[in-house]
């Protein structure tokens, strides 16, 4: 029996109040925090393809409760790793599901 694919979504506000929708691809955690890989969504749902393999790198900075803030790797070669990281995983992750498919 296959099991129904249901994405993590995650809305983000923007320093202009604009919000934005992601699918969260994968988290890690390494020892200097908690990260984040995330691919925009269109606003118009016929505008998602499969090819589509852009996704952005964010730093979770945890906050009162539930509340996390998202930002930005400004660090050029931690963003690299901890990209890297990220691009390997989630290549592994849809060749185990292409691999599954047979």
């Amino acid at each position: 029996m296959e099991e129904e694919y249901i994405p993590d979504i995650v809305s983000v506000i923007d320093e202009e109040g604009k919000e934005h929708v992601f699918e969260e691809l994968d988290r890690i955690e390494t020892e200097n925090g908690l990260y984040v890989a995330l691919c925009p969504l269109p606003e118009d749902p016929s505008k998602i393809t499969e090819e589509s393999d852009e996704f952005i790198v964010l730093r979770v900075i945890p906050g009162e409760g539930e509340e996390v803030t998202l930002e930005p790797i400004e660090d050029d070669d931690e963003y690299d790793e901890i990209g890297q990281i990220f691009l390997e995983r989630i290549n592994k992750m849809f060749s185990d599901l292409e691999d599954g498919e047979d």
